[in-house]
């Protein structure tokens, strides 16, 4: 089915027209297409989103692939790779269940001594400006 240059496939994934698979399926399959599709195969098994039965039919069609529209059907169940890395705000160090938070840090001599100096000189200042109301 064709609606709006985008095709629908029984896997629900939608590749457009102008993909590589559909305006080219008849060139041959480069060996680093070959490698990208079976990293993210491998990821999406690793992460559950497959069956042993889904992934190695998978492997199959991506090893067996003379040509880019013969890649389709695996293409289709895998969706589009992520194109961004998490951001480093947000990233996990594996140190802390999700929830947890880690224990408070007590400031360093440094920090400590600034701190205790800025106090101390603000403390001479207000004395300082105390005395010179009080003199003039």
């Amino acid at each position: 089915m064709v609606r709006h240059g985008v095709r629908r496939y029984s896997g629900g994934v939608s590749l457009p027209i102008s993909s590589k698979y559909h305006s080219r399926p008849n060139d041959p399959v480069p060996e680093s297409e070959r490698q990208q599709l079976s990293e993210q195969l491998n990821a999406a098994f690793t992460r559950g989103d497959l069956s042993q039965e889904e992934f190695d039919g998978h492997l199959n069609t991506i090893f067996g692939a003379q040509r880019l529209g013969d890649l389709v059907p695996a293409v289709e169940a895998l969706g589009k790779p992520q194109t961004y890395s998490e951001p480093s705000i947000v990233q996990q160090d594996g140190r802390l269940a999700p929830g947890e938070v880690s224990e408070i840090k007590s400031p360093s001599a440094g920090t400590q001594l600034a701190i205790v100096g800025g106090i101390i000189g603000v403390v001479a200042a207000l004395i300082v400006v105390m005395m010179l109301l009080v003199f003039l």
